[in-house]
């Protein structure tokens, strides 16, 4: 069973480029709501393990308009291979959901 609704993840490498992709896909109405938190990541790059500071958007939104999410994330983002991670919102509150609805596309 697919959900209606989804997290999409994706990481950059400074607060600005955050923002500036967070205010994107909400004036795009891609999304309902980007949560924006600072992490620190390990990861395989180019036979080395790489580590460095990142942001990490958090952005709610509805499953029908993941397609349209990645090519927006894949046309404003600075990495390479930038990550584009979908989680299904299994359940959650109605009220929210419906808001999620009200405000995208």
């Amino acid at each position: 069973m697919q959900s209606d609704y989804i997290i999409v993840l994706t990481t950059v490498g400074s607060r600005e480029i955050a923002e500036d992709l967070a205010k994107g896909v909400i004036g795009e109405r891609l999304a309902a709501c980007v949560q924006i938190q600072r992490i620190e990541s390990f990861y395989a790059w180019m036979d080395d393990i790489e580590h460095g500071n990142e942001h990490l958007l958090a952005i709610k939104t509805k499953a029908t308009l993941f397609e349209d999410l990645s090519r927006f994330i894949l046309q404003n983002h600075d990495y390479h291979i930038p990550e584009i991670v979908q989680i299904p919102i299994e359940r959650g509150s109605g009220s929210y959901l419906e808001w999620i609805r009200a405000v995208t596309k």
